[in-house]
């Protein structure tokens, strides 16, 4: 339905004891479409073995002639949950769960683990279907202003009406609370990229609060969370990440209301086995010291305005938001409307502050210090944890097969033939209802942009907008003038820039810790945006600075900083970034607000411009040139942006010349991440709407049958960015090379027109899906501010994206992804590969 629909979302999601199916659209007729297959596929799923086979896991024989070649698990959930266990925190918030609601359902894995998943039959997930995904045991949810009538008669004739009512039986008992804490440890895998492998143990104590359908006390209890751990005033923050024994707060920190019972977590990660009895005699007496000493008044104030403003800022996922928030709640009979009235909460919640002002630390005294039901869980790394879960993986296959006669082996031999036949096979899709193209708007409707000049020349763009009363201000800064040496340091700069501690070394030191800390645990998780940052970095100047910036490289800075014994001369970095990028010379900003809030904010920005100042430092261009390009005014022909021109101050390389490279990251995952990129057409280049169409038309026709159905990755597609670098990538990918041949197959599928008109437009309808997705007024106009991209422009564009044809698709791929045609760059994060170590043009590191 991706393909058959202007769905601006569209995905399911497992929690640890509900599933949610949610969808939106901004096209009624899309909604009805949509409606109808989300309640089909849930109620009524052909569960037939083929499809389980494909879709859980199977065990396919690579050649029947040879007994000496092994079985092979595969399976795209099978890989999935092997991925999602190369991540330690992962494998940390699931064992805390697991352990501290040890009694029923959230002692297992909802996602399956991997070695439990074979287990699985036919038969089991058929049964589990009946009971647990039935009418009865549902709860439907819609948000937006289509007429409601519409939907609940829908719901009610095409799902409702044809069961009869049931009892699921699937109520979660509650936990039996212990009469005294307990411990566990456990293992995980070594951080390959930590400074310090003697400092890889996590440390946490999880303590059991009441039911969340009490919604007052879960508000209290989430908001007391936030007190203790948010912000470097908090007690938490000060006594465990201040003390330098850990690198950041251990997973999952703070308040979890996702289960029947809620509960809260505190630890560090990041520290050295010696000091564990350190950081639980610091977590105990931090509870001591909050039950003497309360929060200060204004901590608490400024918590409440965070949620009142909040409250105030419209997202375009609000009503997603707000479906994510009631559920888990609703699913245990909770009042979803009582969870909404936010207002009131905050209100019953400041006059008990007011009757009681020892309010919170009675909670405390509660829920945390007098409180049996405490868990603390240990976490160490070993060195060969993904040895010994290959092993077990090894010996469960050996298990499945010792099992199996030869006329099982053929018959699963077989299946899997027919498997591959299915896979082979165009699915018939015409059962499924679509959008036409002809139902996309032709033309986009204009934002007005006033631009305005704060002291005397500095560019300010203002978007009249119904913000709620939120004024959202922005400032872009131009990095042009900035030496080279600096620039890998300006992630770092942002990231303190709120709080500038530019004296203070250990304080920075804490923040250099926990930063780096993050972007090593978000690798595992993100390992495909990696690869795609890093396959371009030599294809353009704007992709070596990306990689810089965001990419493998940051990752690998930062963790040498924390093993920096002098963090000083990092320190003193940042006043000389400082001079470059506070400049009112090198800045532009822009202001969303109402009308009426829009004569205020004009005289704030104009004081805040003119506090910036402006730099002494002369710019040493090097190898770089600054182009002036004026930016779409009205004076240049757009009719929707009034004020003078400005000009935009581009840089440029003259010297870059693009070269291939290939990137092996060596890094202890069981599956892959791939990522190939090719310079192509910008987006004022007419040939950009045709890749576009092109990059979702490969995705959805060739390389989700390739790599995720017959290979199976968890994901994998192609990409088009505004620059023109098209991007293949895959995703938890149990295959390396294999991939980078499918993604050639995929160019010359493209080349050759392998195609139909129908497919084109399913592409065009996906793509047109993300060019019109929902902008918040908050975000009105920043194309232009951002990028310069006028509604001229993106409405010439619109036009060259419903002109796409078969015979421009089959042009651009020749033209551009064609062998020969552009220069490549290929990256991989995985496991070790014999093919790679052996070819020379690969670069391991």
């Amino acid at each position: 339905m991706l393909n058959r629909s202007l769905s601006t979302f569209m995905n399911a999601f497992t929690a640890s004891d509900y599933t949610l199916y949610p969808f939106s659209t901004q096209n009624p007729k899309d909604f009805q479409n949509l409606l109808s297959v989300y309640l089909d596929a849930t109620f009524f799923p052909c569960l037939r073995e083929l499809d389980f086979w494909q879709e859980g896991w199977r065990l396919e024989h690579e050649n029947p002639r040879d007994p000496r070649t092994p079985l092979t698990f595969k399976g795209v959930v099978f890989n999935e949950m092997k991925g999602a266990f190369t991540d330690n925190e992962r494998i940390f918030s699931q064992h805390l769960q697991n352990r501290l609601l040890p009694d029923h359902t959230y002692s297992v894995i909802s996602g399956g683990h991997p070695l439990c998943i074979p287990d699985l039959t036919w038969e089991q997930l058929k049964q589990f279907h009946a009971t647990h995904y039935h009418p009865s045991n549902a709860r439907f949810f819609t948000y937006g202003n289509f007429p409601l009538e519409q939907h609940l008669r829908q719901i009610h004739e095409e799902a409702l009406s044809k069961f009869e009512k049931i009892k699921p039986n699937t109520a979660v008992p509650t936990q039996k609370p212990w009469d005294k804490p307990r411990e566990f440890q456990i293992t995980c895998g070594p951080d390959a990229l930590a400074a310090d492998s003697s400092k890889q143990t996590t440390v946490g104590v999880g303590f059991l609060l009441p039911d969340i359908t009490d919604t007052f006390e879960a508000f209290t209890l989430n908001l007391l969370s936030s007190l203790l751990i948010s912000g470097p005033n908090s007690p938490f923050y000060k006594a465990l990440i201040e003390s330098g024994l850990g690198t950041d707060f251990s997973p999952d920190v703070g308040y979890n209301g996702s289960t029947r019972e809620a509960y809260f977590s505190v630890g560090l990660q990041g520290v050295a086995e010696q000091d564990v009895q350190a950081v639980r005699d610091i977590i105990d007496r931090t509870i001591e010291e909050v039950l003497q000493k309360g929060f200060e008044d204004d901590q608490i104030e400024a918590l409440l305005h965070k949620i009142e403003i909040q409250m105030k800022h419209q997202s375009v996922s609000f009503g997603l938001t707000l479906t994510s928030y009631i559920a888990p709640c609703w699913n245990h009979d909770g009042d979803p409307v009582e969870l909404l009235k936010l207002g009131s909460q905050v209100a019953r919640f400041r006059q008990c502050l007011r009757e009681n002002p020892e309010f919170l630390q009675e909670k405390v005294k509660q829920y945390f210090k007098n409180n049996p039901h405490k868990l603390t869980l240990l976490m160490k790394p070993d060195d060969k944890y993904f040895e010994k879960q290959t092993q077990k993986e090894t010996e469960k296959l050996k298990q499945k097969i010792d099992c199996l006669s030869p006329k099982d082996k053929k018959q699963i031999y077989e299946k899997g033939l027919e498997l591959q036949t299915q896979q082979s096979k165009a699915q018939d899709t015409s059962c499924l209802p679509a959008l036409k193209v002809s139902d996309i708007e032709p033309t986009i409707p204009l934002t007005h942009l006033e631009v305005a000049l704060a002291a005397g020349e500095t560019p300010v763009q203002y978007c009249a907008q119904p913000t709620n009363g939120v004024v959202y201000f922005r400032a872009f800064c131009s990095l042009h003038t900035l030496p080279e040496e600096l620039r890998p340091y300006v992630p770092l700069f942002c990231s303190v820039l709120t709080n500038p501690c530019f004296e203070e070394e250990e304080y920075f030191r804490v923040l250099v810790t926990m930063s780096a800390q993050e972007l090593s645990n978000g690798v595992p998780d993100s390992g495909h945006l990696y690869a795609m940052v890093r396959a371009g970095r030599t294809l353009t100047p704007a992709g070596d600075l990306q990689e810089t910036f965001s990419g493998m490289d940051q990752v690998k800075l930062m963790k040498r900083m924390m093993g920096m014994s002098d963090i000083g001369q990092v320190l003193r970095k940042l006043p000389r970034i400082t001079k470059h990028v506070l400049n009112r010379d090198n800045m532009r900003c822009s202001v969303n607000a109402m009308p009426q809030q829009m004569s205020l904010a004009e005289k704030e920005v104009e004081k805040f411009v003119r506090n910036v100042g402006r730099s002494k430092a002369e710019w040493k261009p090097g190898h770089l040139s600054v182009v002036e390009k004026p930016a779409p005014s009205g004076s240049s022909g757009s009719t929707h942006i009034s004020g003078p021109r400005v000009l935009r101050k581009l840089i440029t390389d003259p010297t870059f010349k693009p070269h291939q490279m290939k990137t092996h990251f060596l890094l202890p995952f069981p599956v892959n991440h791939v990522g190939e990129c090719v310079r192509t057409a910008p987006y004022t280049d007419p040939d950009h709407a045709s890749l576009k169409v092109l990059a979702r038309l490969v995705t959805a026709k060739f390389l989700h049958t390739e790599i995720r159905e017959k290979g199976g990755a968890y994901g994998a597609g192609a990409r088009l960015g505004r620059d023109g670098m098209f991007t293949f990538y895959s995703y938890r990918d149990p295959h390396s090379t294999e991939t980078l041949q499918s993604f050639a197959k995929a160019v010359d599928w493209a080349k050759a027109g392998r195609f139909t008109q129908q497919d084109i437009d399913e592409a065009k309808l996906s793509v047109f899906a993300s060019v019109d997705a929902p902008v918040p007024p908050s975000d009105r106009g920043l194309d232009h501010f951002l990028y310069g991209l006028s509604d001229e422009l993106k409405q010439v564009h619109r036009e060259q994206l419903f002109a796409v044809s078969h015979d421009s698709l089959v042009a651009v791929s020749d033209k551009y992804l064609g062998v020969g045609r552009g220069t490549r760059g290929l990256a991989l994060l995985g496991p070790e590969n014999a093919k790679i170590a052996k070819d020379p043009s690969w670069i391991v590191r």
